[in-house]
């Protein structure tokens, strides 16, 4: 499925992140990282949302941040 919201409101929920979860998005990679290795975006989302009960929309930016970040270290 992927994103469905603009840039500028993803950027938004990214950097809410840390304060409404408690967690940075280091820590939130990390735990993707160590999670299950879900192809799909939507699983993804889901695997977040339920594991850390996090609202779908900063499951979203997480999984779409840590996907914008393993893309630039591959070009990189």
């Amino acid at each position: 499925m992927g994103l469905n919201h603009s840039e500028e409101t993803h950027q938004r929920l990214v950097e809410k992140v840390p304060k409404c979860t408690g967690r940075g998005m280091t820590e939130w990679f990390q735990l993707m990282n160590d999670g299950p290795s879900f192809l799909r975006f939507d699983d993804r989302v889901r695997w977040l949302s339920s594991e850390y009960e996090l609202a779908h929309g900063h499951a979203t930016a997480i999984v779409h941040e840590y996907d914008l970040v393993k893309a630039h270290r591959r070009m990189s």
